[in-house]
């Protein structure tokens, strides 16, 4: 892995736009949007969010997510439609606009991470979703299972929603719903199949979908280290019966440092994130990258916002 890269990467991190003449902007934790009618333009940024806090930037991250979406969202395209019209450049997507449902489908393979605080804290009910007693932590479930939450505004917290509650608040049709859910089981499946052809095990992910008319399509990113749980295959089974923490080429990773270094679970001010740690994360999501894709991330170094720039106008964007 070539530090040396990420860490002079480190003052160019791409931690917001200005690109209004792109259309109307909204500003998430980590994608910029620009909307003209029924398109949009996402820029996946360096930002880091945990916690419902934006921390910091990491070297690369924009470019792994919109990169690693692209990748996911070609190999999955015959199970579900989705939103990609255009990859204009390695932190760009153009997309058609859907109406999106309010809900994050969050499909998950193992009872680990926010489930398993909550499994211990008698929580997980709020879900609507059968446990087995007596679970452990990282336990695979025996078929993955779906716990929703809330898509909440920039700023405030995602809750977990039962089936029941998504259609008693009208958050989706009950047809909707059930197509929602068969198609975030075939996508999470095809993931798991080819992580494990990888060396890596998907454990959870989230998804977002929306509709055009009456198309149903999947947005936002998929199967990312930003949305998703990667642990390494081989070593899953020796760390399990240790009850040892598994090895993750995740987002994870920052939130446990922020939990055991820093005493820190999204109340109050977050901490300050330290250069090597940021740097530290960056290699976690690059070698989740070379691992789903077969290939490593060339590293250059320099201004991401001018590249956008640059390849958006030369694509006749801007």
């Amino acid at each position: 892995m070539n530090t040396s890269a990420l860490h002079a990467q480190l003052p160019h991190t791409l931690r917001q736009t200005n690109l209004s003449a792109l259309g109307q902007h909204y500003q998430g934790k980590v994608r910029d949007t620009y909307r003209q009618g029924d398109r949009l333009v996402l820029v996946t940024s360096d930002r880091l969010s945990a916690f419902d806090h934006v921390l910091t930037t990491i070297p690369f991250k924009g470019e792994v997510l919109n990169r690693l979406a692209t990748f996911w969202f070609e190999r999955t395209k015959h199970i579900v439609p989705n939103h990609v019209l255009d990859v204009p450049d390695a932190n760009v997507t153009v997309a058609r606009a859907c109406e999106p449902f309010a809900v994050e489908v969050v499909v998950r393979g193992y009872l680990t991470g926010s489930l398993w605080r909550d499994y211990q804290k008698g929580t997980h009910t709020a879900y609507g979703v059968p446990f087995g007693d007596g679970m452990r932590k990282d336990e695979a479930f025996p078929s993955p299972i779906i716990t929703p939450s809330t898509k909440a505004q920039y700023g405030q917290h995602d809750e977990p929603i039962s089936e029941k509650e998504i259609l008693a608040k009208n958050l989706a049709s009950a047809r909707d719903w059930a197509r929602i859910t068969e198609a975030a089981r075939g996508l999470f499946l095809e993931g798991q199949k080819w992580a494990r052809t990888r060396g890596l095990i998907l454990v959870d992910t989230k998804y977002e979908f929306g509709k055009v008319g009456d198309e149903l399509y999947v947005i936002d990113e998929i199967h990312t280290p930003d949305s998703s749980r990667y642990w390494v295959a081989d070593e899953y089974e020796a760390h399990f019966a240790k009850g040892e923490d598994q090895r993750m080429l995740d987002k994870e990773n920052i939130r446990q440092w922020l939990i055991r270094e820093r005493g820190f679970q999204g109340q109050g001010t977050p901490p300050a994130i330290p250069d090597d740690v940021r740097v530290e994360l960056a290699e976690k999501y690059l070698a989740a990258y070379e691992r789903i894709t077969g290939t490593p991330l060339a590293l250059n170094v320099g201004d991401v916002h001018a590249r956008i720039e640059k390849n958006l106008k030369a694509r006749g964007y801007l």
